[in-house]
């Protein structure tokens, strides 16, 4: 084994293919057939299950691809290491978000103080990125909701009311504020399971004792603001997300406390890498600088 062979097994693990494989690595496709068969035949093992152009990790290259990614990661490390010693200046920084609103000032603020750092942002709901960042996927992660776990390192950063949303030619449009009893009669569209803010609604019904009925059920924001639009339901958002719009009210929510707070999450383990501290500290600077946005409403 060596870790060419490692590298190679990687790749394809990670793009789903050979081709793809040797696109990413810049090598030919017969070298990355080789270098894998040649891991396999060593330690007796089947990687993976050919199905055409495409391929399955088995059970076995399941947890190898688990070990490589953690292998990867720390030589993307050993490298932004090296490339620091004569000045910060090269290096590319993997941010998850569940969505703009939350990241983009993080990311201006970073880009101003590092301009010669890459970046790049996937979106996601909360589990969706937590998942990456458990997976070595992206390098830090700014989430709506954490749970207590000892492998994440967590600063809050900033705490936003959910409020609910109607279509202009709703009842309720010409209010201000509803009462969170009064959702119970009325057609809810939330977001999928893993959405924050519909787990911050959830906890304030059952907190309440309200039972709903949700008429619809859809994995977008967008289509959730869409579908109230169209006069389908009522919507619910953290009011850091909602964009004004002439067919749409907001209200608030007048007498239970729903709310979902952002936060800047890495993992514990990788808290000391130059990058991800970078990151930490451009953080901890928009929290000390103007505004003092930790766990504060905006607005």
């Amino acid at each position: 084994m060596n870790h060419t062979q490692l590298r190679s097994f990687h790749a394809v693990a990670a793009e789903g293919g050979f081709t793809a494989a040797s696109r990413v690595l810049g090598v030919g496709q017969p070298t990355i057939t080789s270098q894998v068969r040649a891991l396999e035949e060593h330690f007796g093992v089947e990687l993976f299950h050919r199905r055409g152009r495409r391929v399955e990790l088995t059970d076995t290259g399941r947890i190898l691809h688990a070990l490589t990614t953690r292998i990867m990661s720390l030589e993307a490390e050993v490298e932004e290491m090296l490339n620091a010693s004569g000045g910060f200046h090269i290096g590319h920084l993997k941010v998850g978000a569940v969505g703009p609103y939350h990241v983009t000032e993080m990311l201006a603020a970073f880009t101003a103080r590092y301009p010669g750092l890459g970046l790049s942002v996937t979106v996601g709901n909360s589990q969706d990125v937590l998942n990456k960042l458990l997976a070595f996927e992206v390098d830090v992660a700014v989430l709506a909701h954490t749970a207590h776990d000892p492998r994440l390192y967590t600063v809050p950063y900033s705490r936003h009311p959910v409020l609910a949303f109607v279509n202009r030619d709703h009842p309720w449009a010409g209010r201000r504020s509803v009462r969170i009893e009064e959702l119970a009669d009325q057609p809810l569209i939330v977001r999928e399971p893993g959405s924050t803010t519909r787990r911050a609604l959830e906890t304030a019904l059952g907190n309440a004792g309200v039972t709903v009925n949700p008429v619809m059920e859809i994995g977008s924001r967008e289509a959730v603001w869409a579908a109230v639009e169209r006069g389908i339901g009522i919507g619910v958002v953290s009011d850091i997300e909602f964009v004004p719009h002439s067919n749409l009210h907001t209200l608030r929510i007048s007498n239970a406390d729903v709310h979902t707070v952002a936060h800047v999450v890495c993992l514990a383990e990788r808290r000391g890498s130059r990058m991800v501290q970078a990151f930490l500290d451009v953080v901890g600077g928009l929290l000390a600088g103007e505004g003092k946005r930790s766990l504060r409403r905006r607005g």
